[in-house]
């Protein structure tokens, strides 16, 4: 998945191509597909990952709420058990079979994206569609690598929870409505949605970075 197509989304991702793509070709998910992430580096990861869970669930219920049309409301709300579902459970059984203790302490872009999820929760539709496009877009971009799933169970599963046709129809709903809805705003609020896209894009990648540097 590139940026290709036309419209906000496409613009903004082209914006920040450059961290976008050390994002995706990240030395984490090089071994991800490879199935070969230090098991400790696995761990740390995923606990601070598991972290959104419940701060994305809220990001998606405020979609829901401002959404200006029936059947995207519909849309997003169908996600909210999905995520509540089977990328919970995920959480739960991978972190006990990689012998997780809890977490010791969020790492910094961990509270930087909690707190970037918090402000576009609290700021509007826009706002959470740009947060939402980021988080999900760019891990259906690293996920569509054309290689063979790796063996290793937690890896095989994180990957495919990111991908494959519901997914990409996924992802494409949320640039479909970001890009209508970014239409209709004046140009300071689409400058401040802009904003909060770019902020995720660096966040991502400096979580990438900080599964190396355990806290």
């Amino acid at each position: 998945m590139t940026a290709s197509g036309s419209g906000f989304s496409a613009d903004w991702r082209g914006a920040c191509d450059s961290v976008w793509r050390s994002a995706v070709t990240h030395r984490f998910v090089d071994e991800l597909w490879a199935g070969a992430v230090d098991r400790g580096v696995l761990r740390h990861y995923l606990e601070q990952d598991h972290e959104f869970v419940d701060a994305f669930l809220a990001l998606l219920g405020a979609a829901v709420a401002h959404a200006d049309d029936p059947a995207a409301r519909v849309r997003l709300a169908q996600q909210l058990g999905l995520v509540a579902g089977p990328e919970n459970d995920f959480f739960t059984r991978s972190l006990a079979a990689l012998g997780s203790t809890g977490l010791r302490a969020r790492a910094a872009p961990t509270t930087g994206f909690l707190d970037l999820m918090a402000e576009a929760r609290d700021d509007g539709y826009a706002e959470a569609l740009a947060v939402l496009v980021v988080a999900e877009w760019l891990y259906a971009d690293w996920a569509a690598r054309d290689a063979d799933a790796p063996a290793d169970p937690v890896c095989r599963e994180w990957i495919d929870l990111h991908r494959g046709p519901e997914f990409t129809a996924w992802v494409e709903f949320l640039r479909a409505e970001l890009d209508r809805v970014a239409a209709g705003l004046d140009e300071e609020r689409r400058a401040r949605v802009a904003a909060m896209f770019v902020r995720a894009v660096n966040l991502e990648l400096a979580f990438f970075d900080a599964a190396y540097a355990p806290v």
